[in-house]
């Protein structure tokens, strides 16, 4: 009964749940494996056409990359996953000072209220239900902040800290891998809260900070350099992973810690008493890693 839309929503979003009811009916994880099959394929002729056909269908400028050259690559996702060449993200300076960990557009961002996040016009989940029931550590959000970012496949896909900050938990939620796309998230009822995600906390000096890489249709695997590749790997069993002592790795803010194969979403839980993001900052915007967000 919660997911039945209302009635402006049903004024509103009848096209978008038209075009996303198919992906109910597609076997998702099935489509995925063979995704990330076929990005591992090292045929030369394969891997080029399919480079050429993703940087002409999105756009890719790939005179940001550390080479431009599809020869440099040995698989697609080689080239999905491509490091940007030194120093074209300058990370922008100050402890409390909140960086963009990816490259990608602003799907919502603002405050934590009553436990609730905004995923789209009319549509909100709990910081409960994205962190996989874990109510001691969504308490710790309550008044706080997040951002979501959304990663198209024109995007830079390596994912880097916001903060600088110490791991302590590491969690896979398995579940659905329904496209993270704006129109999805208009359409489908606790989007990412559903989907497949591996979630990461982080102490910081200003209390935990937690960075959600949320899985999608056609996004092969997930990784943290850490812990090497997540997905795909265990399941439908919730996993967990806790650090402490030397397992407690600690990563300066700017530093890569994950990636993902093809496009998907961040989602950023900021705690309580941190400056609040900057007003300039609006759903829709195109942001880039290393800007300042608060």
């Amino acid at each position: 009964m919660a997911d039945r839309p209302n009635k402006a929503q049903r004024g509103c979003n009848w096209l978008d749940r038209v075009l996303t009811f198919p992906q109910y009916l597609l076997p998702q994880h099935t489509l995925s494996v063979m995704m990330h099959r076929l990005t591992q394929s090292q045929v030369g002729w394969f891997k080029n056409a399919f480079i050429r056909f993703i940087c002409w269908r999105f756009k890719v400028d790939l005179t940001e990359a550390a080479s431009p050259h599809m020869r440099d690559y040995p698989s697609f996702n080689a080239f999905f996953t491509r490091p940007l060449r030194t120093g074209i993200r300058p990370i922008a300076g100050g402890n409390d000072v909140v960086v963009s960990p990816v490259d990608g557009a602003i799907s919502q961002l603002g405050p934590v209220a009553d436990g609730r996040i905004i995923q789209a016009k009319g549509r909100e989940y709990t910081v409960e239900e994205l962190l996989a029931g874990d109510r001691a550590l969504a308490r710790q959000f309550n008044h706080g902040q997040f951002a979501t970012i959304y990663l198209s496949p024109r995007d830079y896909h390596r994912i880097h800290m916001p903060l600088t900050g110490r791991l302590t938990l590491m969690r896979y939620v398995p579940g659905k891998l329904f496209s993270v796309n704006p129109r999805t998230a208009r359409a489908v009822p606790r989007l990412f809260a559903r989907n497949e995600r591996v979630v990461t906390v982080f102490e910081t000096d200003f209390g935990p900070v937690v960075q959600v890489l949320v899985g999608a249709i056609f996004v092969g695997s997930m990784e943290t350099v850490w812990a090497g590749q997540i997905t795909p790997a265990y399941g439908d069993a919730v996993r967990e992973w806790r650090y402490a002592g030397e397992q407690a790795v600690r990563l300066t803010k700017g530093a890569e810690m994950g990636r993902f194969n093809m496009g998907s979403t961040v989602i950023l839980l900021l705690p309580p008493g941190m400056n609040t993001f900057l007003p300039d900052w609006q759903a829709g915007d195109v942001i880039k890693l290393g800007q300042a967000m608060n």
